[in-house]
């Protein structure tokens, strides 16, 4: 069973469970009528299972590779590139003034989310240009997005961001790439950067470095970081391509996984660049770009989840051993363990798609209303969506590897390949640890007040549904209760004490969150008892209860983290 694309789940979530009618509602986004989204699903489902799918073994067993100063991708990935751009994939939600086609951010997340199942390491490409876009949109100039958005909506052009270096990984502020005026307003930027995703290829046309870097009379920290782009070859008036940029990929990285994206280490040696934005406003710029692919990353682990459950599923149904309880197709599926893992695997993917789409539609109702409460909803769910997406992918190809048994251990079978492809995701665009902590600390500055808005709106979906479905429906308004007590909790500690407990105070918002969107899909289906119905009651009995545990976790401080001596730690 090749894989094949979630649509039905995508179409239920829109419209049953995230609300999308809201943002087709607005006139920023009247076009994305129920008709025209599931045709894009649709032939978005075409491209992934038909010519991406196929490319993800490809990059796996050969990996891109560096020679002679060229970046050479895995075989096909040209034109699975060439596939993505020629469709228009790049630029789903891009302004149309610059080709793009203005659809709302909900429509690319599930692309996104589907081109991650079907082919990870190409997917990274088109995400990173689609996060550059919009870091341009809002903070270049006018004459820089005349220039560079229409050929990176269009795909002819590819985007890159370059935060971390050696000596700086999280600590951005430490950062020692240095940019010098030229005096005719482009600047000459030096320094050297690693982990750079895409940071060159083969795939044709230019690469575009979006590039931190520190002006002389840039403060310490990042109060004085500056943001460049530093174009691969000096693009001339008409956009056709120039001279060679003073820039060079050193090497490639050696990677645990995703070896068809070239993870490359980028030397600027006085290559020339334009400040985006204002002078020692990086951050502030980069963010732009960031929280953008926070929420992509979340879904590329919601993707990469996908993916294995449909591998482990297809392993499940052929694989025959041993004695079953039940009559059944006589495959290993029949086992009640077995059961159990499928059934965690697919529980938790809608639960987190639920999440990340959610996440989507309060960004496009943020940008289509200019309404503060759908921009605060959507700045506190970015963090969930970012750490549970990931968290669930790499659980859920983990759990795949386990279905497959030792046939998951060879690599041969391809299950190990999901696991680590996703495995990165909850490390970059800030670890899941500092997206806890950005919950727990900026996103809680309004006093709790995004956090306790979403548990009454749980709560009251709860009330309503208690005659109904009360097997569900108390169950969920319980675990809404013990996290209201858990953010009150959180909200009047230290922040070290916050930063204690914020990765599970995040496990058990997202578990909460989770009971919530499946509790919707229950009530929301037709007849009685039927299949979203019998996932919600999994989900509800045996992984809903973990919120409890989480949340004392929580709550218990920072004191117990220290009470071991570093000495005390490493046995001496």
């Amino acid at each position: 069973m090749p894989y094949q694309s979630p649509v039905r789940d995508f179409t239920f979530l829109f419209d049953k469970v995230v609300g999308l009618d809201q943002v087709s509602a607005t006139e920023m986004f009247a076009e994305a009528t129920a008709e025209t989204v599931e045709a894009i699903l649709t032939e978005a489902a075409r491209l992934n299972d038909d010519i991406l799918a196929p490319l993800r073994r490809n990059g796996d067993l050969h990996p891109a590779v560096l020679e002679n100063g060229v970046v050479r991708t895995s075989p096909g990935f040209k034109d699975g590139y060439k596939a993505i751009a020629e469709g228009g994939w790049v630029g789903i939600s891009a302004p149309e003034e610059f080709g793009g086609m203005g659809l709302p951010l909900a429509i690319s997340t599930a692309f996104n989310d589907m081109i991650s199942g079907a082919c990870l390491s190409l997917g990274l490409n088109p995400l990173l240009t689609q996060g550059q876009i919009e870091a341009l949109e809002h903070h270049a100039s006018d004459e820089m997005k005349a220039l560079y958005l229409p050929k990176l909506i269009s795909g002819e052009w590819t985007g890159t961001m370059n935060l971390t270096e050696p000596q700086a990984g999280s600590d951005v502020g430490a950062l020692r790439s240095k940019a010098e005026p030229l005096g005719d307003g482009t600047y000459a930027v030096s320094g050297q950067k690693i982990f750079i995703s895409w940071g060159d290829h083969d795939l044709g046309g230019n690469v575009c470095h979006l590039v931190l870097a520190r002006l002389p009379d840039g403060a310490p920290g990042t109060r004085g970081i500056s943001l460049f782009m530093v174009p691969k070859y000096l693009p001339k008036e008409d956009g056709s391509l120039g001279a060679a940029n003073s820039l060079r990929v050193v090497s490639l990285e050696h990677k645990m996984g995703l070896h068809g994206s070239p993870t490359a280490v980028m030397e600027f040696d006085g290559a020339k660049g334009w400040l985006v934005g204002a002078p020692h406003k990086g951050m502030a710029a980069m963010f732009t770009m960031m929280n953008n692919a926070r929420l992509g990353v979340g879904v590329q682990g919601i993707g990469s989840a996908e993916g294995a459950y449909q591998a482990a599923l297809e392993y499940a149904l052929d694989r025959k051993q041993g004695k079953t309880p039940v009559e059944g197709p006589g495959g290993i599926i029949d086992h009640a363990d077995v059961r159990r893992m499928l059934l965690t695997m697919k529980a938790e993917i809608f639960a987190s798609r639920a999440i990340a789409l959610a996440c989507a539609v309060a960004l496009d109702m943020g940008r289509a209303t200019g309404e503060a409460d759908w921009n605060a909803r959507a700045a506190f769910l970015t963090p969930i969506a970012k750490a549970f997406g990931t968290d669930v992918g790499c659980r859920v190809s983990d759990m795949g590897v386990q279905v497959h048994g030792g046939m998951g251990f060879i690599e041969e079978t391809g299950a190990a390949q999901f696991f680590r492809d996703v495995r990165v995701t909850a490390i970059y665009e800030g670890t899941n640890g500092i997206q806890a902590m950005d919950l727990v600390g900026r996103k809680m500055m309004d006093g709790g007040e995004q956090a306790y808005g979403l548990l009454e709106e749980i709560q009251s979906l709860a009330e309503s549904a208690r005659t109904s479905h009360a097997a569900l429906a108390e169950p969920v308004w319980q675990a809404a209760e013990t996290l209201r007590e858990a953010t009150e909790w959180m909200v009047g500690q230290e922040m070290n004490d916050r930063f204690a407990g914020s990765v599970p105070y995040l496990g058990a918002f997202a578990r909460v969150l989770g009971g919530y969107y499946h509790l919707k899909a229950a009530i929301a289906e037709e007849g009685e008892a039927g299949p979203r119905h019998k996932l919600a009651q999994f989900y509800v009995d045996r992984l809903l209860p973990e919120h409890s545990a989480l949340a004392t976790h929580a709550m218990a401080g920072a004191e117990g983290l220290y009470a071991l001596s570093i000495e005390e730690l490493t046995g001496t």
